[in-house]
């Protein structure tokens, strides 16, 4: 990593000498490196184990807040990210209320809702589709309706609601229209996405020119890198070693963060789905990010 970091840094200084003004205007602005989050599903394994120590550690390798999962039957990881320091501002919750919900008030969405206003979240995220719920463009629309419906519910208690894309949303359908052409045409203006920026260049895209086309209707990003020599696009599973730490992939970071600032992003994740060391792929990124 020092290696790494020292050539990159070598390479910048290089270059500013022939665009020293794009390299300003993203140095002018760290809101995204001063209050950098991670998605701590990335540590679960360490969270389930101790997470105390997990969160600690978290905030030790420089993240500022900590977008959580699995909410609302997360209180163990609330209590640790407080008691770290940590900000709390987003989570990923369990979706099935939502793209599924038992009765037409939601009243388990409600539930949720109350619970994340009780501990002052601002944020709540679609992290994910089970098959049955993307096969098809009219299934993606119905997954677009039920999504409006509970964005105006969020809205109405103060909460804004996203979705969280992959790799699969990207994959051709009927008339060749994909689920996130149907997600960007049906989504109301309630509803907003958090573009996995990985997964969209898995999926084929380019990251920047997607964040520009979904200027003000993105809330949050995840940062990640993917490794090199992948064939793209991939409309299913990657391998582990896909998913690689900042600066060490094909997916150039500064202009992702460019790109989020004039799509008026609020905030941004790191996040690493699969590492051999997610603690040390944590303290890696953390590091790159402050170097930029």
């Amino acid at each position: 990593m020092n290696r790494r970091l020292f050539l990159r840094s070598s390479v910048a200084s290089s270059f500013a000498l022939v665009s020293a003004p794009s390299l300003f205007a993203l140095e002018a602005d760290n809101a995204y490196r001063k209050n950098i989050g991670l998605q701590l599903y990335t540590l679960r394994d360490a969270i389930k184990a101790d997470p105390g120590a997990a969160l600690k550690a978290v905030a030790a390798a420089g993240y500022k807040q900590g977008e959580m999962y699995g909410f609302p039957n997360c209180d163990p990881m609330i209590a640790a990210a407080r008691d770290a320091g940590l900000a709390l501002h987003s989570s990923h919750f369990e979706w099935d209320c939502v793209v599924n919900p038992k009765d037409d008030g939601m009243s388990d969405f409600m539930k949720i809702l109350e619970k994340a206003n009780s501990i002052g979240l601002k944020h709540l995220v679609i992290p994910y589709l089970k098959d049955e719920h993307r096969g098809s463009v009219e299934i993606f629309k119905k997954v677009a309706a039920n999504a409006n419906k509970a964005a105006a519910k969020a809205k109405a208690a103060g909460i804004q609601l996203s979705y969280h894309n992959h790799n699969f949303e990207f994959k051709p359908l009927e008339g060749g229209r994909t689920g996130f052409d149907v997600f960007m045409e049906d989504f109301s203006p309630d509803m907003k996405f958090e573009l996995d920026l990985f997964w969209v260049k898995v999926g084929g895209q380019d990251p920047v020119a997607v964040l520009k086309k979904l200027t003000g209707r993105v809330t949050q990003v995840h940062l990640k890198d993917l490794k090199a020599g992948m064939t793209l696009p991939n409309f299913g599973s990657v391998p582990p070693d896909a998913f690689q730490e900042l600066g060490d992939g094909i997916i150039p970071t500064e202009p992702l963060l460019a790109a989020a600032k004039a799509a008026g992003v609020e905030h941004a994740h790191v996040e690493q789905d699969q590492s051999p060391d997610a603690l040390a792929s944590i303290k890696q990124s953390a590091a790159y990010l402050m170097a930029l």
